[in-house]
């Protein structure tokens, strides 16, 4: 199959399901039918591999050193298309029993999908869904790691298309995924952190992005959390689809139990990628007062909105000496009064080396504008007591709903930060005591030309001149809708 016919196959599964259930759960199940599929034909090509090796030795052939993954011989994929009733409960035995044959790997990887509901599948709808995986073999010789890859991130998108509100939830932005890793540019060897990492894009993305320059991208080291039962289970096969196999992956809410700890601390990380859950209202605030890990750095953020809890994850879980993060945020994290201490201590820490204004649109279902928020424990000595500004937000290609940076808008933002330098209407440096100067420490600025400098305009300056220009405009139009009424 060529890549287009492998992801017309696998989005065909979710037209089996169209009008069965809501778009927003077919992920919960045409994933682990995917995964499940693809390791049971893994297997079995495995399995004929060793059998010929061997001159025909069964009992060699079912060694696990040859295997990926162990399947027990009752749990394959050819059983359960045997089954006619109850196909439900085989599919959901079947799963468990090659999750307690890989405990160390696929331990609940498959998600808790109600399978044994037929209100909600009926046997004859799982019948066709498992006959339409069957169409084609998914085993490396047919399909290889990248290709399925590939399709697998192409579903991810299409259901992150055809759910609406429920996307951003296991979903970031493939283009600005895109320029994220770019600008963390992580080297092999390094450590690489998500702590809301969703689907796993990011966490992907960083080992995609040294594979691709050439370098060594199995020794990156890559860890993340995710709250989400079933999005924690999607990302960790993503891994496993794409050839990726050292990763970890814990499901579980990082602001009330983070994950990864060393020495009742919380574990350092080299590089952190993140696109946290924004302005979080139901979170335990007061256990966050008095955090046992020292995350309230700068403070503790309001009741109804966490967002600077988990920037002080962010920060607390950085290597001292190399520690780097990007952060995807709405651009209320750079200018509400209510933050505006924890921006000063952030910016007296002189950890903030950049900030990216990104347009509208790039989050799903929603038109906020949003930005990137670059800390670093170990900025170049230029660029020490600074900020760079970047003003992006003409960056972007519009499309229906969604937003997207060309590689051109990427190329053009990633060369500004590498460059760190003033350029008209795009970008400025700022030092860290004219950003203090401002009592509200507002990190959001607008470019301008004018008499050959580069000058700033406050949030409330630039709402204040829309206001006016508003009033104008509705002013304007009423005198235009009066003269055509006398006409």
């Amino acid at each position: 199959m060529t890549q287009q016919e492998l992801e017309k196959y696998l989005w065909g599964a979710a037209k089996v399901l169209r009008g069965t259930i809501d778009a927003g759960d077919y992920k919960q199940y045409i994933f682990p039918l995917l995964f499940f599929k693809r390791i049971c034909d893994v297997y079995e090509e495995e399995y004929e591999k060793a059998l010929n090796e061997s001159g025909g030795d069964i009992e060699y052939a079912s060694f696990s050193e040859h295997h990926h993954f162990i399947v027990p011989p009752e749990s394959h994929w050819n059983k359960i298309r045997e089954i006619t009733t109850n196909v439900g409960l085989a599919i959901q035995n079947s799963m468990r029993d090659i999750e307690k044959a890989n405990p160390d790997s696929l331990s609940g990887i498959f998600g808790d999908a109600s399978w044994t509901n037929k209100e909600r599948l009926s046997d004859a709808t799982l019948i066709n869904l498992v006959e339409h995986f069957s169409q084609h073999k998914l085993n490396l010789a047919n399909v290889a790691d990248d290709k399925l890859g590939n399709a697998y991130e192409y579903l991810i998108k299409e259901f992150a298309d055809d759910s609406g509100h429920t996307a951003a939830e296991f979903y970031t932005n493939r283009t600005v995924v895109k320029l994220m890793t770019m600008i963390m540019d992580p080297k092999p060897g390094e450590s690489v952190y998500d702590p809301t990492c969703g689907s796993g894009g990011l966490l992907l993305n960083c080992a995609l992005h040294l594979r691709d320059e050439g370098k060594e991208y199995r020794t990156l080291k890559l860890y993340g959390q995710e709250i989400n039962l079933i999005t924690s289970a999607i990302a960790r096969m993503n891994m496993f689809m794409h050839g990726i196999e050292e990763f970890s992956i814990i499901r579980g809410d990082t602001l009330a139990q983070p994950a990864f700890l060393e020495n009742d601390t919380l574990k350092k990380f080299n590089v952190i990628l993140a696109n946290p859950p924004y302005s979080i209202k139901a979170w335990d605030r007061k256990s966050f007062e008095n955090d046992p890990y020292g995350r309230n750095l700068w403070g503790t953020p309001p009741q109804g909105c966490a967002d600077y809890a988990f920037q002080q994850h962010i920060q607390k879980s950085l290597n001292v000496k190399n520690g780097r993060s990007i952060s995807l945020w709405p651009h209320g994290v750079l200018f509400r009064d209510s933050e505006s201490e924890m921006r000063r201590k952030m910016i007296e820490e002189d950890l903030v080396e950049c900030v990216i204004s990104l347009g509208p649109n790039l989050f799903y279902n929603s038109s906020m504008t949003s930005c990137l928020l670059i800390t670093n424990n170990n900025k170049k000595t230029n660029r020490k007591g600074k900020v760079l500004f970047i003003q992006a937000v003409n960056e972007i290609r519009n499309e229906k709903t969604i937003s997207y940076l060309d590689p051109h808008h990427i190329e053009r933002i990633h060369k500004a930060y590498l460059n760190f330098k003033d350029e008209d209407t795009f970008s400025a440096i700022i030092k860290n005591e004219t950003i203090l100067e401002d009592k509200n420490v507002r990190l959001s600025v607008q470019l301008f030309v004018k008499e050959d400098k580069i000058i700033e305009k406050s949030f409330d300056l630039l709402l204040n001149d829309w206001e006016k220009s508003s009033i104008s405009l509705t002013k304007s139009m009423n005198e235009l809708f009066k003269t055509l009424a006398n006409d």
